[in-house]
């Protein structure tokens, strides 16, 4: 971590940092539960068939998909432009992170703003 160049008595308490971290963790999970409940039955198995957690870095709201297998790895990237447009009902700073199984490649992180439309993705 760097050295702030603020005075010490302009930084923020310890207990204000830990308390900001506790509220972060709570609207992570208050956004997992109303994202679940915004999407369609056939999403909600797809999002049950990976593990998934959303994540806020400096003030983006991440997506992060983890699939266990390469068929759950290929529908979830099938319908990435469908939890674009739910993301965006949440946030106009969005990105979402597509992991498959372990030692099959890199996450994809894509921003909501650079996703294609649905009928231009290219076939996987």
């Amino acid at each position: 971590m760097t050295k702030s160049c603020l005075p010490p008595d302009d930084l923020p308490s310890v207990q204000t940092i830990r308390v900001s971290e506790i509220l972060f963790r709570q609207l992570e999970e208050a956004t997992k539960k109303s994202f679940f409940l915004s999407c369609d039955n056939m999403t909600r198995v797809l999002l049950c068939h990976c593990h998934w957690y959303f994540q806020i870095n400096s003030g983006i709201l991440t997506l992060i998909m983890i699939c266990p297998d390469m068929e759950s790895y290929r529908n979830i990237m099938k319908t990435v432009p469908h939890f674009t447009e739910k993301l965006k009902q949440f946030t106009n700073r969005a990105k979402i992170s597509v992991s498959s199984p372990i030692d099959k490649g890199i996450p994809w992180v894509l921003s909501i703003d650079n996703i294609l439309p649905e009928g231009d993705l290219p076939s996987i």
